[in-house]
């Protein structure tokens, strides 16, 4: 069996450790979709803009070197407890395949804008389908013991506002992609439980968006601070 790639998202998300670990947890989260010239994508897409959002199909393409099968995972929302991989949505699989419901921002003629990823830069897609409320959206369907949508706990504090005021003159989005990314912990549980305290693990933490890292730690238990954001492009470092 063979699979053809049809695109590549551009993602705002630039590495794993940050990205949302579910669709539509980070509603201002971004991506261009962009399709390869041989799906003529200018008359395959046509029609998709009628609808509000589409499945997403894709490969976790930094899994591909995972040799071992695990029949049990560890998800994050059960404190280190373990579950069967197919009751989870967790990305080390027996094939790596991701399957996201997006919402479609716009189509344009090589692609379209999608919001609320949780996927990176340069995934890999492997085909859209277009989101059929009448069959798909099921209000009385079970979620196990992810029934609840996970809550944030934190209070965000950003002390390098003048950073991140240049930036958001290019992306004014970028303050509210920076809450909702970090407001659901993107720590794997081996470095939380540390707060405030000297820790053998990681104290501090940076996540890529964009043009920028976002360096942060967590004062205590209950709040965020971004202390700083180191810029690639060099129009936003300071002079």
């Amino acid at each position: 069996m063979s699979l053809n790639v049809i695109g590549y998202a551009e993602s705002c998300f630039i590495d794993k450790f940050g990205t949302p670990r579910q669709p539509g947890l980070v509603a201002v989260s971004r991506a261009f979709v962009r399709i390869l010239p041989e799906f003529q994508p200018q008359d395959s897409l046509a029609g998709l803009e009628q609808f509000s959002h589409a499945w997403i199909s894709f490969l976790f393409h930094k899994n591909l070197k995972t040799t071992r099968f695990h029949a049990k995972v560890h998800p994050p929302r059960l404190g280190g407890d373990k579950i069967g991989v197919f009751a989870t949505r967790s990305p080390h699989r027996p094939n790596p395949m991701g399957l996201s419901l997006v919402k479609i921002e716009s189509v344009e003629k090589d692609g379209l804008w999608v919001s609320g990823i949780d996927f990176i830069d340069q995934t890999p897609i492997l085909d859209i389908k277009p989101y059929l409320a009448y069959v798909e959206s099921i209000p009385e369907a079970r979620s196990g013991w992810a029934q609840e949508k996970p809550a944030s706990q934190f209070e965000i504090q950003i002390s390098c506002a003048e950073k991140l005021k240049k930036w958001k003159q290019l992306r004014p989005e970028i303050e509210d992609l920076i809450r909702q990314t970090l407001q659901f912990d993107p720590r794997p549980e081996i470095y939380k439980g540390f707060e405030g305290e000297s820790s053998p693990y990681r104290e501090k933490h940076a996540v890529r968006l964009y043009e920028g890292d976002i360096h942060f730690h967590y004062p205590t238990s209950h709040s965020v601070e971004v202390f700083d954001i180191h810029f690639k492009n060099d129009e936003f470092r300071d002079s």
